[in-house]
C-alpha cells in the first residue's frame, strides 16, 4: 500500500488498519446481522495487506474479540489491539469503570477471549472520571510489568492525559475520534506527530456519513474518480504521517473499497479542496453544539 507503515512499539503496521466495532449488532451489542459476511471480512484482512486489527471487550460485548479469534487466531503477522475500561449496559450505552481491579479483570478477560498469553497492544478505552487517573495508569503499568500487556495505548484522551500517563508507561499509541468534518482532536494529532506517537483515527468515515451517496465529499470525489469514502480516507492518510485510519465494516466489498484508498495519492490541490469542505462542515458542527 502506498500509504506506508508506522511502528507501534516493535510492530510495523500498515497505516490503513481495521476497526471491529461495526462487526457486531446495532447499538454495538449482540451478533452481526450477517455472521458469514463478518467472518469473510476478517478473513480477507491479511490477504489485502491489513495487519492491524483494533477491537475492544465492550464491542458486543466480547463478540468482536470472539470473532477476531475465531477467524484470525493465531494472528501470524497481525497486531491485534484491544481495549478495556468501558462497559456495555445496553445498546448505545457506555459506562466507564477504571477501578484497578476492573481493569485487571478486563485484561484477563481479553487474554482468554483472544486466546493469547499477552496482549500486544492494550488501550485504556476511556479514563474513568470517578477514579484518579494516576490510579488507573499505575494499575496498567503494573499489568505491563506482570507481562500481561506488551504495549499500552490510550483512547479518548487529551495531550495532558498523554503526558500524565507517560509518567507510568510509554504510550505506544493514541486512539481518538477524528475525521475531515470533526477536528476536535486536532491538537492531539499534532501532539502525537511532535512526539512520534501513532494516532489511530476511529470513525474515519463519520460512521458512514462521509461514504454515503449524499456525502458532502461526493462532488470532489467524482472529479478525482474515487468514492467519497476513499476521499475521506485518502485525506486522513495525507493529513499526517502519524495517522493510522481504522475504518470498520462487515461488508467484504466495502473492505476492498476502503483498502484501495490506501493506494490513492491526492494532489496538494485535491487535498486542499477536501480540507476546505471539511473545515466548513466542522465549523457548522461546532456552531450547532
Amino acid at each position: 500500500m502506498k500509504c506506508g507503515t508506522i511502528a507501534i512499539g516493535d510492530f510495523e503496521v500498515c497505516r490503513l488498519g481495521f476497526g471491529t466495532m461495526r462487526l457486531v449488532g446495532p447499538g454495538v451489542i449482540g451478533p452481526p446481522r450477517d455472521v458469514a459476511a463478518a467472518r469473510e471480512t476478517l478473513r480477507l484482512l491479511p490477504e489485502l495487506g491489513v495487519n492491524l486489527v483494533d477491537t475492544a471487550n465492550s464491542y458486543g460485548p466480547l463478540l468482536a474479540e470472539w470473532l477476531v479469534r475465531a477467524v484470525l487466531h493465531p494472528y501470524r503477522g497481525l497486531l491485534v489491539a484491544t481495549k478495556g475500561g468501558l462497559l456495555r449496559p445496553g445498546p448505545n450505552q457506555w459506562q466507564t469503570d477504571g477501578r484497578p481491579e476492573a481493569l485487571r479483570a478486563a485484561v484477563k478477560g481479553s487474554l482468554a477471549t483472544l486466546g493469547v498469553e499477552r496482549l500486544d497492544l492494550w488501550q485504556l478505552h476511556r479514563i474513568d472520571p470517578e477514579v484518579p487517573a494516576d490510579e488507573q495508569f499505575a494499575a496498567i503499568a503494573e499489568m505491563q510489568r506482570d507481562g500481561l500487556i506488551r504495549h499500552v495505548g490510550l483512547s479518548n484522551v487529551s495531550g495532558e492525559h498523554i503526558e500524565a500517563a507517560g509518567k507510568h508507561f510509554t504510550v505506544a499509541a493514541v486512539q481518538n475520534l477524528y475525521h475531515v468534518i470533526d477536528r476536535r482532536s486536532e491538537p492531539v494529532v499534532e501532539y502525537c506527530e511532535q512526539h512520534g506517537i501513532p494516532f489511530l483515527a476511529y470513525f474515519p468515515l463519520a460512521t458512514g456519513a462521509l461514504a454515503a451517496h449524499d456525502s458532502i465529499l461526493q462532488h470532489v470525489a467524482g472529479k478525482i474518480g474515487i468514492t467519497p469514502g476513499q476521499a475521506a480516507l485518502a485525506w486522513l492518510l495525507k493529513r499526517s504521517p502519524s495517522i493510522i485510519a481504522i475504518p470498520g465494516t462487515q461488508n467484504p466489498e466495502h473492505l476492498h473499497e476502503n483498502v484501495a484508498a490506501a493506494s490513492i495519492e491526492l494532489s496538494d490541490e485535491q487535498y486542499a479542496e477536501i480540507e476546505r469542505i471539511g473545515r466548513k462542515a466542522d465549523q457548522l458542527r461546532a456552531q450547532r453544539r
